[in-house]
């Protein structure tokens, strides 16, 4: 371990990490993230919300840019896990694969992984690749205005999905997860009102067709131009929970108007933290946090600067 900790440790490299590394470096602060590369944005085929790119970024593409920007202003960048996390005084020790890395401040940024559908990933990722699935109507419902589509899940998450999809299309479909919609009463009258669909599942069988995406369910065998996947999501708040962290219900990490947990010295930004899921907001996070690091920096080194409010 090295005996002089790292201004700030920062565990994912997704847009709100590498955001993060990025400032954190610009302000001459020692930033080191370590990535194990397996967030949702490697994933996304093509962003189209992304201001400055009007002809949309993969998300690959993307993260490769930020990892350049990043590491010329100095942040270091390696692949792995951070397997442990612990407070020690003031200080913060991460025991990494590879090593362990003393910090005097971390930023959790870990996001989540969405719950697939039941297929091989070979299939899935083609899939992804084709927008055939799709997991965000908020990133790429423009991208299916007009067209066919489905929301496999059932209850609450499948209705507000379906609801928010139908301002793009008429033809909105919900296949549930079982022969239970878990629908209430309400719910089921304004997806009627809406003239959405709900078909009784499992969705079970999906296969890629030159002509979409094919799902059998208790209506037979079905055919969609997208499915959005309403299946909940897996939170990696793990590592800030150990530490004494509050998280929400679903596990998502509570932090206030500066990125900080409870915990003096840790801050969580991105889809870790309960928001808006989105590239641009996960960046903005990442900003306030990177910047209420440097201020209390300055605050105990004895430099000029104001205490966050």
């Amino acid at each position: 371990m090295n005996n002089e900790p790292i201004d700030c440790l920062i565990v994912g490299g997704g847009p709100a990490g590498l955001t993060a590394a990025i400032y954190v470096a610009r302000f001459h602060l020692r930033a080191f993230v370590v990535d194990a590369g397996e967030g949702r944005a490697s994933k996304i085929p093509c962003t189209h919300n992304l201001a400055g790119f009007p002809g949309g970024i993969s998300g690959a593409d993307l993260l490769q840019r930020m990892r350049t920007q990043a590491i010329k202003y100095g942040a270091e960048i390696v692949g792995g896990r951070v397997r442990q996390l612990k407070a020690i005084d003031d200080i913060f020790v991460a025991q990494t694969d590879a090593d362990e890395l003393a910090a005097k401040s971390v930023l959790i940024a870990t996001g989540v992984t969405n719950r697939q559908p039941e297929m091989n990933d070979a299939l899935h990722a083609r899939a992804l690749k084709l927008g055939r699935i799709r997991y965000c109507p908020v990133c790429d419902g423009f991208e299916v205005t007009g067209r066919n589509v489905a929301v496999l899940g059932s209850g609450t998450p499948a209705a507000k999905e379906a609801v928010f999809l139908r301002s793009y299309t008429e033809h909105v479909t919900i296949i549930a997860t079982s022969a239970d919609d878990k629908l209430d009463a309400e719910q089921r009258s304004q997806l009627s009102h809406m003239d959405i669909r709900v078909v009784a599942g499992p969705a079970h069988n999906l296969k890629l067709e030159e002509n979409g995406i094919n799902i059998s369910c208790s209506a037979g065998r079905l055919c969609f131009d997208s499915i959005y996947p309403a299946l909940g999501s897996i939170v990696h708040s793990e590592l800030a929970v150990t530490l004494g962290a509050e998280v929400t219900d679903e596990g998502c990490i509570m932090v206030d108007a500066h990125q900080r947990t409870k915990v003096p010295g840790l801050y969580a930004a991105g889809d870790i933290v309960i928001g808006l899921d989105q590239i641009s907001h996960a960046m903005g996070q990442a900003g306030v946090a990177a910047t209420t690091i440097e201020m209390i920096w300055q605050l105990e080194n004895r430099c000029f600067g104001e205490q966050p409010r």
